[in-house]
């Protein structure tokens, strides 16, 4: 550990600022995640067929990453955590794929 002063915070990143948010912003976020809520109710009621899960899937993966974005308030994070939260979402994806292909690829289903 060096003890001399870093004004510029290179060597300590996430002792930096914390950025503050407004209530507004958590408004329109709440009222975003509300919309998309109700946008799941009503997509529950419609018959996609084998696309039913893919569209709930795809709702939840947004609404996800709007919860990510500004509650966990990754939006003014460093590049690095941007990466690492990237990453697990990705490998989220690839799962989500793969299961969705073991789920079709089933003799049991409908198609």
């Amino acid at each position: 550990m060096s003890e001399y002063h870093d004004p510029s915070n290179v060597i300590n990143p996430e002792h930096a600022d914390h950025h503050i948010i407004t209530p507004v912003t958590y408004g329109i976020v709440f009222a975003t995640l509300l919309v998309f809520t109700g946008i799941t109710v009503g997509a529950a009621y419609i018959d996609l067929g084998i696309f039913n899960p893919v569209v709930a899937l795809a709702i939840a993966s947004f609404k996800a990453v709007v919860v990510i974005l500004f509650f966990m308030h990754v939006k003014y994070q460093s590049n690095l955590i941007k990466l690492t939260v990237a990453a697990g979402f990705f490998t989220f994806l690839v799962l989500i794929t793969m299961t969705m292909s073991d789920y079709i690829s089933r003799a049991w289903g409908l198609w």
